[in-house]
């Protein structure tokens, strides 16, 4: 496996599904921008730390299941499965206590061995439909 696709690996299994926020510095140029489908922008580490809580505590369990990645030159796309219970605030919807799964694709953009933008693109059609 690639460089580029071990570090969008743990992105997923370190960060993300071992709540291991020190990856955030190890894995992210100091000007990481982010883009999710839960139109959330963020530019640099401290405002995707802050977005990260926030999904964190309105689905501590969140597992991101990555399916597949494809790389070209500084580029990684993963296509993932999202999974979770929905007990915390997110955004303008309470705590549905609802076990939640979507899917979708994330495009990272790496240089120098860090992760310099990621855009979400999830199903947050089928997200919605699962919590309100």
């Amino acid at each position: 496996m690639s460089i580029n696709k071990q570090i969008v690996k743990s992105y997923y299994e370190n960060l993300w599904n071992n709540h291991d926020k020190s990856y955030i510095d190890r894995l992210f140029d100091n000007e990481i921008v982010f883009k999710g489908s839960l139109g959330v922008e963020t530019k640099g580490k401290e405002a995707f730390e802050a977005y990260f809580d926030m999904v964190s505590i309105a689905i501590p369990n969140l597992f991101h299941a990555v399916e597949q990645l494809v790389e070209e030159d500084d580029q990684v796309v993963a296509r993932a499965w999202y999974s979770g219970r929905q007990t915390g605030k997110l955004f303008d919807f309470e705590a549905s206590n609802n076990k939640i799964r979507y899917n979708g694709a994330s495009f990272f953009i790496i240089e120098n061995g860090k992760i310099k933008s990621i855009w979400v693109l999830g199903d947050i059609h089928s997200l919605y439909q699962q919590i309100e």
